[in-house]
Order: C-alpha cells, then structure tokens, then sequence
C-alpha cells in the first residue's frame, strides 16, 4: 500500500480516512468537479510531504486516504 516514512530519527507509517459530504448533502460532486479536486490534490502533494493514496468521489461527498 504505502512505505514506510523514514525520518532522521522516527519510522512510521500513517494513514488518515478524511470524509468530506457537501453542504446539506446537495449533489455537486461531477466529472468535471472530481477531475480539478483529483489534479489539486497531486500538486499539494509535489509541494509538501504527503501522498494521496486514494481519492474517491460521490454526487455528494468526497473520500480521501492520506
């Protein structure tokens, strides 16, 4: 799944299961929405040490594995 993280004096290894829903539940999650959140989540991830192991979406909610 993912590696390791190896640190000057720490290994770990930490995943986080964020569920995002839409206000009100109210569908407006599409492809459109899903493709510009799946591209923004890979340039945070160039930028700071995190990785996206999975990105979801629903019509009205978003799952993201960190």
């Amino acid at each position: 799944m993912s590696e390791y993280i190896r640190k000057f004096h720490n290994v770990s290894k930490l995943m986080y299961h964020f569920v995002l829903p839409a206000k009100h539940r109210r569908v407006v999650i599409d492809e459109n929405v899903d493709r510009v959140l799946k591209e923004i989540c890979l340039e945070i991830s160039k930028r700071y040490p995190i990785s996206f192991l999975e990105i979801e979406t629903d019509k009205d909610h978003v799952h993201f594995l960190i």
